[in-house]
Order: C-alpha cells, then structure tokens, then sequence
C-alpha cells in the first residue's frame, strides 16, 4: 500500500509529488495550498514519506512498507522535521530551530525534509527568518510549506517555492475513505462527509463522536429558534457554550497526558509538593496548553460558524431552486443538511434569497473578525444572532 493511498480526489497533485520523489534532483522548496479539510498536511508527510523511503527504485519510492516510509507518516523519522503549531502564531525561536535544523545533514535519508504545516501562521518577521534557508537551501534539504493559499504567504517565499494546490476532495470519496480506513459503516460516512462539506478530519470525528454529531446538529438548527433580540443574545451564548465543549472534549484528556508524562519524565514524587525547577516547568506546559485552549476554542468556533453558514447555505439553493428561471437548473445540488430538508423549505419560504444573502455575509464577516482581531466571541456573536433576526 503506497504512502499515497488517503490523499483522495488530488490525483493531480499527487501525480506531481510522485513524479518528484522519483527523480534524482526535486525542487528544493514547495508550497501546498488548498482550503481546510483537503489534506494538505496528509500530501506534505506522503511526499516527505516517498522522498526519504528506503526503496532504491525510482518508481517504488513511496512504497508505504518500508520503516522509513513507516516512520514518516508516524512522525517519528529523525530526517523528517513537522511543526504545526496549536498557538496563535509559530513563534521566531521555532523559526530559528527550524533554520538550525535544515542545515544538519540526513542521518541516514537521501534528503532532509522539513514541513511547515501552518505558513500562514508565522508573522512577516518570522518568515524572514526563513528566507534564506530557503533562498539558498543546504544541497540535501527540501522545504515543505502548506498554507490555505498562496496569498497567506509572503510574495517573497512563494516565489521561490513550487505551488500546487490541492481542492477539497467529493463527499462520496471522503465516505469510502471512512470505510476504508476507519472501518465506518457507510451510510454513516456518507452522512458525516457530507455534513462536513468534504473535510476529511471533520468527517472523521462526526462519524466516530456521537457527542459531536448533536453538538453539530444543535449549532445548524440553530436559525430556527430566532424570534426576537432576547432569543438571539440566548443564542449567541449556546454556540460559544458548544463550541467550548467541542474543545473541552478534544484537550482534556490530551492535557492530562501531557502533564502525566512530564512528571514521569522529570521523575516527580507521587506526594508532596514539586522542588521549584519541576515546578516552572509544569507551569510552562500549562501556559502552553492555556494558548492552545485558546486557539482550540476560536478553530471550534469557526467550525460551528461554518456548520451555520451550511443552514444558509442550503436555504439559499431552495430558495433559488423555487425562483428557477435564467436557464439555471438548481434542482441538482445537493443539500448539507438533507435530514433537516422539511424545515429548511419552510425556513427558505419565509425570506427572500437577498435577505439569505445578507445573513451569509454577516456569518462570514465575524468569522473574519473572531481569527484576525482580539473581539471579545462572545459580543461579536451577539451582534451576529441578532443580525439574522
């Protein structure tokens, strides 16, 4: 089974890579873009797999049974370096490691590779740092970059790097993938991955979390309950709640482990207190984990956001699909929300496509305003319920 094998519906892009690891000389710098859910990461650790895989080959490269290919996609190979970072930005100090990094022969690879899975979340002083390794990479490095697109990164990288793009995959390839991987029965998979628009890790969860699945459902029926200013400000307040026990529900366990396996580690007594250098470090985790609750909290609540602009989204092709007219057919396009078609028809009979319209502008502004100022969520998604009255 080759290293290529999830990265479903980029037979393009894929063809590229592959073309790429089996040549003697790969560019040494790419730039995978595409929007979220379409395995960006998942195409920069299969080309990273099929560039340090130990077939000798070329057309074997990639072969997803080696230990090195084994390794890779584990994030466990020592010539393969991954940072994504669950903070707000990927701080200048991990730049500079990553530079440090870059320079290090391969240990036992032909290539070293280094994968920046967030790009577009490294400030302009930060990127700087990059430039020149990249501008004049080490004769065995390759950089991966991946972005949402090119214009989330600096002109000044982007054009050094190759750029391919990557689209969101078919719901009914996301499904089989389900099937095939996660052992999902299918009318499940189909149902998660249509709900999930194509996002291949968001169709996992809300297959495999139950919890998730009636956190999403309450979040796209949440138009229905809109009356007056009172029923909005509620509202507003019950999609901050789920999308903070989205969170809760993805970090607890995850923190606990951490915090256990520190402790371990630093060999910490089982009572009593903690001698002071066990003690800042334990703190320093915990900040960490305070800025990736944070960060956890906003990635949810543009989630839940993008779930309500689906309702929207749906209202509008019924809505479009009752006016007709202008040689358009509308009848073909499915629905997000099949299960909800009865209210949704109801709900698109009671406003006009332009009033849908304005409502989806007014979804999409706060979640520009929620992940690129400090607006307090809660007031900003105040204003926003009561904009769909």
């Amino acid at each position: 089974m080759s290293v290529w094998v999830d990265l479903q519906g980029q037979e393009s892009v894929v063809t590229q890579l592959r073309r790429a690891a089996q040549s003697g000389s790969p560019t040494h710098a790419w730039l995978l873009t595409g929007p979220p859910g379409s395995g960006r990461s998942n195409a920069a650790l299969a080309f990273a797999a099929a560039l340090v895989c130990e077939q000798t080959e070329l057309n074997a490269r990639g072969c997803g049974v080696c230990k090195a290919c084994h390794t890779t996609l584990g994030g466990t190979n020592a010539d393969v370096t991954f940072i994504a970072t669950e903070k707000t930005t990927i701080t200048i100090e991990e730049a500079r490691q990553l530079v440090r990094k870059a320079h290090d022969s391969p240990s036992s690879a032909r290539w070293r590779v280094i994968i920046v899975g967030d790009a577009d979340r490294m400030a302009e002083r930060t990127t700087n740092v990059l430039l020149k390794a990249i501008e004049e990479p080490p004769p065995r490095t390759i950089w991966i970059l991946c972005a949402p697109s090119p214009a989330d990164v600096l002109v000044t990288i982007r054009s050094r790097c190759r750029t391919l793009t990557l689209r969101l995959p078919p719901v009914e390839d996301v499904a089989a993938l389900l099937v095939r991987r996660d052992g999902i029965e299918p009318a499940l998979a189909l149902t998660a991955a249509r709900a999930a628009q194509s996002h291949i890790g968001i169709a996992r969860r809300l297959a495999q979390d139950t919890g998730a699945r009636k956190r999403r459902d309450t979040t796209v029926r949440l138009p229905l309950n809109l009356r007056d200013v009172t029923s909005a400000v509620m509202a507003a307040a019950a999609l901050l709640a789920l999308a903070q026990d989205e969170a809760s529900s993805s970090n607890e366990e995850r923190d606990a482990g951490e915090k256990a396996t520190l402790l371990r580690n630093l060999g910490a007594p089982e009572t009593g207190t903690l001698p002071p250098p066990m003690r800042a470090q334990v703190r320093a985790l915990e900040e960490d984990q305070k800025r990736r609750a944070k960060r956890s909290v906003t990635d949810h609540l543009d989630r839940a956001l993008t779930d309500l602009l689906s309702f929207y989204r749906d209202v509008l092709v019924l809505q479009l699909n009752a006016r007709g007219g202008n040689g358009v057919e509308h009848a073909s396009v499915e629905l997000v929300n099949e299960t909800l078609r009865a209210e949704l028809n109801e709900f698109a009979r009671g406003s006009r496509a332009e009033t849908t319209l304005v409502r989806m502008d007014a979804i999409n502004a706060v979640r520009n305003r929620l992940t690129t100022t400090n607006v307090a969520p809660l007031l900003a998604l105040e204003a926003m319920a009561v904009s769909l009255l």
